[in-house]
């Protein structure tokens, strides 16, 4: 669009937005590369075309001067062309390591709640290989919760962090180093409680893969949880919600009652907050509607009931119930809070384009769904929009389940 920009490909399936422009001879690569990076490239295409979109057969129609190229591209890059590397944690090359890394306190986060990036999950990309253990496995967690505070036998979030940190940055770690990671904010502490979950949406694009759970009270239950667990298959992402709603948050309350008999102060507030918290996630995990997982490719009868979420749905459907959710009275929420540290800003409105022919029995919604009616079972006219934001009860679901176990008794 406005400014062209470059990079080497390694080969995969790609946007039609992009372009790849193959070398007649490799040995041409390097220099093909330095014009093409260069501001002389985009303004020589801008003097074929003025169209903020370059057509694609405007890319090669431009003057090239092999020799000048090569020239430069050997002073830029005298060992040859760089391997693929990236230091971007939002890339499926990065190696998964904080030291070093964009975001080091973002990366050590996830990598304390159990997430890997590809590489060290076994897959290899072009001349960038697969990554075997690097030391700090030893500090994931097993369930993917973290509680901020000690619960359930676990030391804090922020101790865990710390050990952690110690680790990657061996001999160069120091309260120096920690603070020169933490910028502007007085502790790490302070960090995971108020900072870590709005960074970790906008440095993902507001899909965030560790959640931050509150009740809303600064002063009470705060949880950090791998999205990844939390949508396991099999079940197994329902017992990790289960397990985060009846031990972690459990046990919190009952460390509130205990407290509001010896009388101490806030112990009644924390003690709202946190049972209100409990039965949001308990709407979550029944999944009545409007905590209910809508996915618009699947058909009505294969609508998750409760909450069983495919990963492979994608981390923009799968949230939507925890953003149905509110906080109690008692915290002063501001408006369109939900029990998650901030609101990814995610939006469930109709997607570009239009479906082919779907049954109406199977896909109701395709069929001029009206905007604002829950179990919509269709309209008169197929129109094929797309929308997300559409609500099923678990009777509707249910129903639909059975009329297709007796279409195929």
């Amino acid at each position: 669009m406005r400014t062209l920009l470059c990079s080497l490909s390694l080969g995969q399936p790609h946007d039609k937005i992009t372009a790849v422009l193959v070398p007649i001879d490799d040995a041409f690569l390097p220099a093909i590369l330095a014009y093409c990076e260069s501001q002389q490239y985009n303004d020589d295409v801008r003097m074929v075309t003025s169209k903020l979109n370059a057509a694609t057969g405007t890319l090669v129609q431009v003057p090239f001067d092999l020799a000048h190229w090569q020239r430069v591209a050997q002073e830029k890059s005298p060992n040859g062309l760089p391997k693929p590397h990236s230091d971007n944690p939002t890339q499926w090359l990065f190696n998964g390591h904080p030291k070093g890394f964009d975001h080091p306190l973002q990366v050590a986060v996830a990598r304390l709640l159990g997430y890997r990036w590809p590489r060290q999950t076994g897959s290899s990309f072009l001349d960038c290989p697969a990554l075997g253990p690097d030391g700090l496995e030893v500090h994931a967690d097993a369930d993917g919760i973290v509680p901020l505070a000690s619960i359930a036998g676990e030391a804090s979030a922020a101790d865990r962090l710390r050990a952690l940190l110690k680790d990657a940055y061996g001999e160069e770690w120091s309260a120096a180093k920690l603070k020169e990671l933490l910028g502007e904010w007085d502790s790490l502490e302070d960090w995971l409680r108020d900072g870590f979950f709005a960074e970790h949406c906008q440095i993902f694009h507001q899909r965030p893969f560790v959640w931050h759970i509150w009740d809303g009270r600064k002063d009470g239950f705060h949880a950090l949880a791998n999205y990844h667990k939390l949508a396991a298959p099999n079940g197994e992402g329902r017992k990790t919600l289960e397990k985060l709603i009846y031990t972690y948050v459990g046990r919190w309350i009952e460390r509130q009652q205990g407290e509001v008999k010896a009388g101490k102060e806030g112990a009644d507030a924390r003690l709202t907050a946190a049972q209100h918290l409990k039965a949001e996630l308990e709407k979550i995990l029944e999944g009545e509607t409007p905590y209910d997982l809508f996915i618009r490719w699947k058909p009505l009868r294969e609508q998750p009931i409760g909450w069983a979420p495919d990963i492979n749905d994608g981390v923009r459907l799968n949230i939507r119930p925890w953003l149905q959710t509110s906080l109690a009275p008692v915290t002063k929420p501001k408006k369109g809070a939900c029990i998650l540290r901030v609101t990814p800003k995610i939006n469930y409105g109709k997607d570009r384009g239009k479906e082919p022919h779907r049954s109406k029995e199977d896909f109701p919604w395709f069929w001029s769904w009206d905007e604002h009616s829950d179990d919509f079972m269709g309209g008169d006219a197929l129109d094929g929009a797309r929308w997300n934001d559409l609500h099923y009860s678990l009777k509707t679901k249910k129903q639909a389940r059975e009329r297709k176990r007796k279409a195929g008794a």
